[in-house]
């Protein structure tokens, strides 16, 4: 076993190595298992299990019938322990963050979107959605709902056409500093209406509620970061 594992890692590191200088350049088609398999001097098996390792990193993925391809490396890295605009946390990687509205809607809300923000189905609320651009390249899809009454009576949904935080912040007086968040990986070929060719349709939804300093909730988002563009990353201590 212990045998197996260092063949194992000397491909990975071979393969590794490749992507590093260019060998195996971003978008390229891996060789086959076999020529992989003859090029390293181990078994077909030996190979698979490296590139399952490789996958694991993010480094490859696979398209079924067709091969193993060298994966873009993520357009934005985030840490999720800390509560800022998708906007902010653009510019910070050194992005030029932008989005395009696709539409801003005024309805009811459902009642589990009513149960979010601790309102009623009675109740109104504006509607949001927009992709996200860093580096004008799509990297995330939002839909946002934000209670009427952040807004002033008669106001135009149309004054909202950049970051959400941003216009709570700065046009309303209306700070976020708490959010309750879920995270599931999903298939979001539904929610994704212009997403590049050849993108998988995966993506990390964060669903969350967001809170301003009096307990009030202000805004509820369903965020769909599109695999491989946009990741996060988390500190943990023991």
């Amino acid at each position: 076993m212990a045998q197996r594992a260092s063949r194992v890692d000397a491909v990975v590191a071979g393969i590794r190595a490749g992507i590093g200088d260019g060998t195996y350049p971003t978008g390229a088609r891996l060789p086959t298992e076999s020529e992989l398999g003859e090029s390293f001097e181990v078994s077909r098996p030996t190979v698979r299990a490296a590139l399952s390792e490789l996958k694991t990193a993010g480094l490859v993925h696979t398209r079924h019938g067709v091969g193993t391809f060298v994966s873009e490396p993520p357009v934005v890295t985030a840490g999720l322990e800390r509560l800022e605009s998708i906007t902010e946390s653009i510019r910070r990687t050194g992005r030029e963050p932008g989005m395009r509205y696709r539409s801003r809607t005024i309805r009811p809300l459902l009642p589990e979107e009513a149960a979010k923000l601790e309102l009623t189905a009675n109740d109104l609320a504006l509607e949001t959605r927009r992709v996200i651009l860093a580096d004008d390249e799509v990297v995330a899809y939002s839909y946002d709902l934000l209670p009427i009454g952040v807004f002033p009576e008669g106001e135009s949904p149309e004054v909202l056409d950049g970051s959400v935080f941003g216009y709570l912040r700065e046009a309303r007086g209306i700070i976020p500093v708490r959010a309750v968040a879920e995270i599931h990986p999903v298939v979001a070929d539904h929610v994704i209406w212009d997403a590049p060719q050849g993108r998988n349709g995966l993506a990390l939804l964060l669903d969350q509620v967001h809170y301003d300093q009096t307990e009030r909730a202000v805004a509820y988002s369903r965020t769909y970061f599109i695999d491989g563009r946009y990741t996060f990353s988390i500190i943990r201590h023991a």
